[in-house]
């Protein structure tokens, strides 16, 4: 049987479990800043992206992981594997499918890679997906074309607590962050065709707001694959964790609920007390 590594950026958001589990490989990204470069998960957690963000007052940027990086992965991967399949944050936010493919260029075709069009643990149900399939014994081109499908069926949101650090990175305007500040307004993220886009606003505390997200993606749909749901966040307290899971316990019946911490690369767009529901659609 041909032996098949799975890989991901390490913008999957998957839990070190998830990944030992399936002995998934990850590329970390880059985020800098004040001149000093650190690698998502290794160098650095969201923790002291934050906390640095507050010491200095400087946001944090992310940089893709080059080609080198991935040269030096396939090549370490293939020494005890016969294909690799490496799967991409979405090509519209990085250029992370674009270095990967030409480092894949090298390998005469054992090297394929997935443009995952999503981020964070919507990108991570893709490689799940992948793991499995590789355990199973799909062949590389099985498992290739499956994701490619799949990649439009992933469901991925987050609630965003505050838009400063939006706001810091000249993704909004100071007036519409201190507008959402005084009217107490939680916009949703949404990720559509490989983009981050603005979907329904919610108002009042970060909670309430929370247990109103979840009822709109959850009540009364039955396209939804029952296999997991991600819970993945930043810095939100055990307590409102527990009660997101509770509330989606409320509205659909998940073999698995996940909750994972969102890497680097969202924590500094997004800034702390962001938190997400991702699943897949039928």
């Amino acid at each position: 049987m041909t032996r098949i590594k799975i890989s991901a950026d390490s913008t999957c958001d998957l839990s070190c479990e998830i990944l030992d589990k399936f002995n998934i490989s990850i590329v970390p990204l880059t985020v800098v800043s004040d001149g000093n470069s650190y690698r998502d998960g290794v160098d650095i957690t969201p923790e002291e992206v934050f906390r640095l963000t507050e010491e200095n007052g400087k946001l944090f940027s992310t940089s893709a992981a080059n080609i080198y990086d991935y040269t030096e992965l396939f090549t370490e991967q293939l020494k005890n594997y016969d294909e690799v399949i490496h799967i991409c944050i979405s090509a519209e936010f990085s250029t992370c499918y674009r270095n990967a493919c030409t480092a894949a260029e090298e390998f005469g075709g054992r090297v394929r890679v997935v443009d995952s069009r999503n981020l964070s643990t919507g990108m991570g149900h893709v490689v799940y997906e992948a793991a499995l399939m590789a355990q199973s014994g799909k062949s590389s081109e099985e498992i290739e074309a499956a994701l490619n499908k799949l990649t439009d069926k992933v469901e991925a949101s987050f609630v965003v607590n505050s838009l400063e650090y939006l706001k810091r990175g000249g993704r909004c305007s100071a007036l519409k962050a201190f507008g959402a500040a005084v009217l107490q307004l939680k916009p949703s993220i949404n990720v559509v065709d490989g983009k981050m886009t603005v979907g329904d606003t919610y108002r009042g505390s970060f909670e309430k707001c929370l247990k109103r997200y979840v009822k709109d993606r959850l009540e009364g749909r039955d396209d939804i694959v029952d296999d997991r749901i991600f819970i993945t966040y930043s810095s939100a307290s055990p307590e409102t964790v527990d009660m997101v899971r509770n509330t989606v316990k409320e509205y659909h019946d998940f073999k698995e609920i996940i909750c994972t911490s969102a890497g680097c690369t969202i924590s500094c767009h997004c800034g702390p007390d962001t938190l997400g529901i991702l699943f897949m659609r039928k």
